[in-house]
Protein backbone atom coordinates (compact mmCIF):
# COMPACT_ATOMS: atom_id res chain seq x y z
CA UNK A 1 0.00 0.00 0.00
CA UNK A 2 1.21 3.24 -0.69
CA UNK A 3 1.75 5.73 2.07
CA UNK A 4 0.54 3.27 4.83
CA UNK A 5 0.31 4.14 8.48
CA UNK A 6 3.98 3.75 10.26
CA UNK A 7 3.63 5.00 13.55
CA UNK A 8 1.06 5.39 16.22
CA UNK A 9 1.71 7.63 19.19
CA UNK A 10 -0.17 8.74 22.25
CA UNK A 11 0.51 11.73 23.79
CA UNK A 12 -0.87 12.19 27.80
CA UNK A 13 0.03 13.85 31.22
CA UNK A 14 0.06 10.25 32.52
CA UNK A 15 2.29 8.08 30.69
CA UNK A 16 2.91 5.88 33.91
CA UNK A 17 -0.83 5.27 34.07
CA UNK A 18 -1.18 4.92 30.21
CA UNK A 19 1.69 1.93 30.12
CA UNK A 20 0.22 -0.16 32.81
CA UNK A 21 -3.49 0.39 30.96
CA UNK A 22 -2.28 -0.67 27.67
CA UNK A 23 0.80 -3.09 28.27
CA UNK A 24 -2.07 -5.03 30.59
CA UNK A 25 -5.54 -4.54 28.04
CA UNK A 26 -3.35 -6.14 24.98
CA UNK A 27 0.14 -7.74 25.98
CA UNK A 28 2.19 -4.57 24.70
CA UNK A 29 5.61 -4.83 24.85
CA UNK A 30 7.14 -1.38 25.78
CA UNK A 31 10.70 -0.08 26.14
CA UNK A 32 11.58 3.91 27.44
CA UNK A 33 14.18 5.62 25.20
CA UNK A 34 15.77 8.64 26.05
CA UNK A 35 14.55 11.26 23.67
CA UNK A 36 16.54 13.48 21.21
CA UNK A 37 18.11 16.40 22.88
CA UNK A 38 17.70 14.79 26.20
CA UNK A 39 14.16 15.88 26.35
CA UNK A 40 12.15 13.67 28.32
CA UNK A 41 11.69 9.78 27.59
CA UNK A 42 9.69 8.09 24.58
CA UNK A 43 8.22 4.42 25.24
CA UNK A 44 8.13 2.41 22.13
CA UNK A 45 5.36 0.00 21.75
CA UNK A 46 6.38 -3.45 19.99
CA UNK A 47 3.24 -5.15 18.74
CA UNK A 48 5.07 -7.73 16.95
CA UNK A 49 3.49 -7.63 13.48
CA UNK A 50 1.93 -4.75 12.25
CA UNK A 51 1.82 -1.46 12.85
CA UNK A 52 3.67 -0.22 16.45
CA UNK A 53 4.05 3.20 18.39
CA UNK A 54 5.19 4.94 20.97
CA UNK A 55 3.75 7.23 24.00
CA UNK A 56 5.15 10.34 25.20
CA UNK A 57 4.07 12.72 27.70
CA UNK A 58 2.29 15.78 25.80
CA UNK A 59 4.49 18.60 24.45
CA UNK A 60 1.74 21.06 24.74
CA UNK A 61 -0.33 22.08 27.86
CA UNK A 62 -4.01 22.20 27.97
CA UNK A 63 -4.28 19.85 25.05
CA UNK A 64 -6.30 16.50 26.22
CA UNK A 65 -4.81 13.08 25.52
CA UNK A 66 -4.81 11.76 21.99
CA UNK A 67 -3.27 9.11 19.87
CA UNK A 68 -1.24 10.74 16.30
CA UNK A 69 -1.12 8.99 13.33
CA UNK A 70 2.06 8.91 11.26
CA UNK A 71 1.46 8.41 7.62
CA UNK A 72 5.30 7.34 5.84
CA UNK A 73 5.95 9.29 2.93
CA UNK A 74 8.86 9.00 0.27
CA UNK A 75 9.66 13.10 0.30
CA UNK A 76 8.80 14.74 3.57
CA UNK A 77 9.34 18.46 2.41
CA UNK A 78 7.33 17.79 -0.78
CA UNK A 79 4.04 15.91 0.98
CA UNK A 80 4.30 18.72 3.20
CA UNK A 81 3.86 21.14 0.66
CA UNK A 82 1.54 19.21 -1.43
CA UNK A 83 -0.78 18.96 1.97
CA UNK A 84 -0.66 22.77 2.46
CA UNK A 85 -1.91 23.50 -1.12
CA UNK A 86 -4.32 21.34 -0.55
CA UNK A 87 -5.99 23.16 1.96
CA UNK A 88 -4.38 21.72 4.67
CA UNK A 89 -2.74 24.02 8.16
CA UNK A 90 1.14 22.72 8.89
CA UNK A 91 1.21 22.85 12.58
CA UNK A 92 5.19 21.77 12.58
CA UNK A 93 6.86 22.03 9.26
CA UNK A 94 8.88 19.43 8.50
CA UNK A 95 11.83 18.44 11.91
CA UNK A 96 14.48 15.79 12.15
CA UNK A 97 13.79 14.08 15.18
CA UNK A 98 17.07 12.50 16.10
CA UNK A 99 18.56 9.79 13.81
CA UNK A 100 15.43 8.18 13.53
CA UNK A 101 14.01 10.39 10.41
CA UNK A 102 12.02 13.31 9.69
CA UNK A 103 8.31 14.48 10.61
CA UNK A 104 5.88 17.09 10.07
CA UNK A 105 2.60 17.44 11.83
CA UNK A 106 -0.59 18.67 9.50
CA UNK A 107 -4.21 19.61 9.88
CA UNK A 108 -6.70 18.55 6.99
CA UNK A 109 -9.66 20.46 5.92
CA UNK A 110 -11.23 18.67 7.69
CA UNK A 111 -9.78 19.65 11.35
CA UNK A 112 -8.24 16.40 11.57
CA UNK A 113 -4.43 16.33 12.62
CA UNK A 114 -1.90 13.75 11.40
CA UNK A 115 1.68 13.23 11.15
CA UNK A 116 4.08 12.82 8.00
CA UNK A 117 6.89 10.79 8.67
CA UNK A 118 10.07 9.72 6.29
CA UNK A 119 12.33 7.35 8.19
CA UNK A 120 16.60 7.64 7.91
CA UNK A 121 16.52 3.40 7.33
CA UNK A 122 14.32 1.39 4.93
CA UNK A 123 12.28 -0.22 8.09
CA UNK A 124 11.30 3.16 9.56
Amino acid sequence: MANPFVHIELQTGDVAKAKEFYSELFDWKLEDLPMPGGSGTYTMINVGEGTGGGMMTSQSPGVPPHWLAYIGVDDIAASTAKAKSLGAKVVHDVMEVGSHGWMSIIVDPTGAKFALWKGKTRES
